[in-house]
């Protein structure tokens, strides 16, 4: 079984994380999504609309999602990777070349993002309305 994992917050989940996850999904059997905990989230100085638990809730419920994992911190993915025994790394390709270094363990792959989607478009979008 060739095992997939990618890493996101995925909140305000939209169509362009559906496309990632299905893209994803297409490069082996079973998909590991990483999903920031509320606490690295705070490290990395963003903030959630929805807390861990529900951000879990929603990724569990999509077919293309086998498996959701708590991100703790920058460090966890490498021995994510050997611990799930994964074959592919995916991203988005906004993180072009930031995790190469992982390519000595595993496919890194780089996916296109959706055009004219972001989560940032839809709080921009949303706040224009008020």
């Amino acid at each position: 079984m060739k095992k997939v994992i990618t890493y996101g917050t995925f909140d305000l989940l939209h169509y362009g994380h559906i496309n990632l996850l299905r893209r994803a999904k297409d490069l082996g059997d079973y998909l590991i999504v990483g999903l920031s905990s509320d606490e690295f989230n705070d490290i990395k100085g963003k903030k959630s609309y929805f807390s861990y638990d529900q951000r879990k809730l929603l990724l569990e419920s999509i077919v293309y999602v086998d498996e959701v994992v708590p991100e703790m911190n920058w460090e966890q993915k490498r021995s994510d990777i050997l611990n799930n025994d994964v074959q592919t790394f995916v991203m988005g390709n906004d993180w072009e070349g930031k995790f190469d270094d992982l390519s000595d363990i595993c496919e890194v792959v780089y996916l296109p993002r959706t055009e004219g989607i972001s989560t940032t478009k839809v709080k921009t979008d949303l706040n224009k309305q008020r």
